[in-house]
């Protein structure tokens, strides 16, 4: 039972899962984007990272994990692929030595897929790429976001002041960036699952006086699943919002393959139910970021990556065919 029109992933009885080419979820691969709801982009890159590399390799290794991705939500009983028109567009283009070509090709690739009217769902990659995403993603207006991760990524500069030659874009200053440029309204942004030490005490002071609702994991604990979910929406609100989810919001005994680990975290249950609970909102994007491969050869990491990349699907093509 599928809608006439609409690409489904190649089903097992076809294809053994671990046969045929690897696409996110085992839909086409597409190069034109005209005629899709959604696109699924893979982008290859980890110039931004402060601490361990490896999340270059994250898209390839999800899109292997992702073949045990079924049609059919489990609990919410949404059929994505049936909701929307779905596909894999590839890989952005990535110039691994220079940072700044790099961000411009992953702002240009969105922004061409944006301008036919398709919503996008990425695989990072560290946690920078959320920023030229967001760059076409809210190239018109704002956006509200529902951020899962482990940091707050509102560093200003790493590695020295501005005078002093700082770096002002790593995974680690995305989301401050985002609200100096425009593109993120952090009175409607909610981030989850926060923790881990600091360098100073007024590490969080900057996202705190613009406005973010910042959830320790503590305080997750504190509230619960339904009352965090419940947050979420009276944060985010009526308009657009776009998920990013970070792996490493995860406790590492659920995602050891990621670059910056906190012990303490999210369960992969508490995050699933989470996302799950952002059905109904205006979702007009989302990626999963952070994944890096060489860190944890099982391949578990990947694994939860292409499930959380499920999840956000999900709720994205509700969403959508509202």
């Amino acid at each position: 039972m599928t809608v006439p029109g609409h690409p489904q992933p190649i089903p097992m009885s076809a294809m053994p899962r671990f046969a045929g080419l690897a696409t996110f979820m085992r839909l086409p691969y597409v190069e034109e984007v005209d005629d899709l709801d959604i696109a699924m982009i893979g982008v290859p890159f980890d110039v931004g990272t402060t601490n361990r590399p490896g999340a270059r390799h994250g898209p390839r290794q999800v899109r292997d994990m992702s073949t045990m991705i079924r049609r059919v939500h489990h609990v919410s009983k949404i059929a994505p692929f049936d909701l929307c028109r779905c596909a894999d567009a590839g890989d952005v283009p990535i110039n691994p030595i220079d940072l700044d070509v790099s961000l411009r090709s992953i702002e240009e690739f969105f922004r061409r897929v944006h301008k036919a009217g398709v919503a996008t769902l990425a695989v990072g990659g560290d946690h920078l790429v959320t920023l030229p995403i967001l760059r076409a993603v809210a190239a018109e207006h704002s956006v509200g976001m529902v951020h899962f991760d482990a940091h707050s990524d509102t560093t200003d500069t790493y590695f020295g002041d501005i005078g002093e030659g700082g770096t002002r874009f790593t995974h680690g200053s995305p989301f401050r960036r985002a609200v100096e440029e425009g593109l993120l309204d952090p009175k409607r942004t909610v981030q989850i699952g926060i923790r881990g030490s600091v360098h100073a005490p007024d590490d969080f002071d900057w996202a705190f006086e613009q406005g973010f609702r910042i959830i320790t994991i503590e305080e997750f604990q504190d509230l619960g699943v339904d009352a965090v979910i419940e947050e979420a929406w009276r944060v985010a609100g009526d308009g657009p919002v776009y998920v990013s989810f970070d792996v490493d919001g995860l406790d590492p005994v659920y995602a050891p393959g990621t670059g910056t680990p906190e012990v303490g975290g999210l369960t992969t249950l508490e995050a699933q139910r989470v996302l799950r609970g952002l059905q109904g909102l205006d979702i007009v994007g989302g990626d999963v970021v952070e994944v890096s491969p060489p860190f944890d050869p099982s391949g578990n990491t990947a694994l939860v990556g292409a499930t959380m990349m499920f999840e956000i699907l999900c709720v994205l093509a509700d969403a959508l065919a509202e």
